[in-house]
């Protein structure tokens, strides 16, 4: 029949393709009517009672041979016989052969049986046996649909291929491509080994505010929606920190969160406008307390995931367990591009010494901090394979970072960099209200000069530094990254179930 022909997708026309997937979905919905006109419709079943995985059988086949098991899952290939067949069903732990025969399901369930359409979800009642190939099946001796297909599979030869196709409908991906949910299975655990740790170390898990009644004044873009019954326009948050400081003012002295994050900006491949990213704080330590916290939890992590401290990504051995470099900024760019920021006078010495060394510069009024970030950016960061803190940042790009008390130019904040990218960030917190204030201000003036009208600095923020904040050392970093990294995944988009994507063309 036509939707058993072996479609060679890589051989049609996208207007083949087409009429041929309408044909095929026509056809299965003819079978559908007349299921229901039999009184056999399929989705009426609300139940089946599964007692085994199909792994399971697999993995522990010498105590189970001869037993009596229940299994159901999508029916992914099929050999008719005569009077006997084969078929493979996968459920969601692995594939398991079942082997149907008309003399022991009955006449009438084998026939019908016969015009089931691959991708059908199937239930099976039947003992455990190897064939005589070897070949670990499920004899059944009843067999049931629990769910009609009617969409084909894709032709299992050529298979679900197309990036742009898998992202967009990941439930295909995951029939078609099942070693796919290694990967998302693999960023459960990753997820389960951080709280684990965290939790071991005193930390407290939270959940703060994901729509805030204002857009502060922060870098990032974001998205804009409105609330009707309070008639006020909102926003989705661009980070956790701010009430996550909040509730260190109120006592809490270990916190963090595992949170959705939005940002209205690009995307490439390490970025999606939606993400995931875990925020911890805690009072009476600094950003030296948070290096020393963020280096040991990826090594534990790492060797929990993987069962190594140094993992294979895109071509390269990263050493996540060694110790990781640590350098300032300024000796950074001193080390990749040559350049000492001593040298440079003042802001016009900075920017002459860009333009020998052809940096673009975003201002011609570019201060020294702002240059040696521009410096960072053009020299270093691409270098930086290996885990690496750097640390002191200048206070330009820096709003909630506490100053350097021997150098105010710059704060004690850090990020670290793996395989040339930022993978996390971390302050020593600001906790002066005055000076925050006045950071905000500034952060907010450039904002609205740029057309960001929208943005306002978080009084009640302030109001919570006033109280009084003690001590606090913060860190941020994206999950979706770390999980790239311990799954050696290239693309951001292989790491998210569903990335954000353009909508389809009807």
């Amino acid at each position: 029949m036509a939707d058993e022909t072996e479609v060679k997708t890589e051989e049609m026309t996208e207007e083949e393709e087409l009429a041929n997937l309408s044909e095929q979905h026509r056809i299965r919905i003819e079978k559908l009517n007349k299921l229901k006109a039999d009184g056999k419709d399929p989705y009426i079943t609300t139940k089946f009672p599964v007692d085994t995985l199909a792994k399971t059988i697999r993995d522990n086949y010498d105590s189970m041979e001869n037993q009596t098991v229940a299994i159901a899952g999508r029916m992914m290939t099929r050999r008719i016989m005569g009077k006997a067949s084969f078929a493979d069903v996968r459920d969601g732990s692995d594939r398991m052969q079942i082997y149907v025969r008309i003399d022991e399901v009955g006449k009438d369930v084998f026939d019908e049986f016969k015009t089931w359409d691959l991708g059908d979800i199937v239930g099976v009642t039947g003992y455990v046996f190897k064939t005589k190939t070897g070949e670990i099946s499920v004899h059944a001796k009843s067999i049931t649909l629990l769910s009609k297909s009617l969409l084909p599979l894709p032709e299992k030869w050529h298979g679900l291929k197309d990036k742009e196709e898998r992202y967009r409908k990941r439930y295909l991906d995951l029939i078609a491509n099942p070693e796919i949910k290694d990967t998302f299975v693999t960023r459960s655990r990753i997820l389960r080994e951080i709280r684990s740790y965290l939790d071991g170390i005193g930390y407290i898990e939270v959940d703060t505010p994901i729509l805030l009644p204002l857009e502060i004044g922060a870098a990032a873009r974001p998205f804009k929606t409105h609330h009707n019954a309070l008639d006020i326009d909102m926003y989705l948050r661009i980070e956790t920190e701010l009430y996550l400081k909040r509730l260190i003012v109120g006592g809490f002295d270990k916190v963090y969160e595992v949170g959705r994050i939005f940002r209205n900006e690009g995307m490439d491949a390490t970025h999606n406008p939606e993400f995931t990213s875990i925020e911890m704080y805690q009072a009476y330590t600094d950003y030296f307390g948070m290096m020393d916290i963020i280096e040991d939890l990826y090594r534990t992590v790492t060797l929990k995931i993987c069962g190594t401290d140094t993992v294979p990504y895109q071509g390269k051995q990263i050493a996540v367990g060694k110790p990781w470099e640590r350098l300032t900024m300024i000796e950074a760019v001193k080390k990749y591009a040559g350049v000492d920021f001593a040298d440079w006078t003042d802001d016009e010495a900075a920017r002459k010494a860009a333009g020998e060394k052809h940096v673009e510069l975003e201002s011609k009024t570019a201060t020294k901090g702002e240059v040696l970030i521009a410096f960072f950016e053009t020299f270093v960061e691409e270098n930086l394979i290996q885990p690496t803190i750097i640390y002191d940042y200048p206070v330009e790009n820096s709003p909630l970072a506490k100053r350097k008390p021997e150098d105010p130019m710059f704060t004690e904040r850090f990020e670290y960099f793996i395989n040339g990218t930022e993978f996390g960030n971390a302050f020593s917190e600001l906790n002066d209200p005055i000076d925050q204030r006045g950071r905000f201000e500034k952060q907010v003036a450039a904002k609205r000069a740029q057309g960001g009208n929208d943005a306002q600095v978080d009084d009640d923020f302030i109001t919570a530094l006033e109280y009084g904040l003690p001590p606090t050392g913060g860190l941020g970093f994206g999950v979706d990254r770390l999980v790239m990294l311990l799954t050696d995944s290239a693309s951001i988009r292989d790491v998210l179930l569903f990335p954000t994507m353009r909508p389809e063309k009807k």
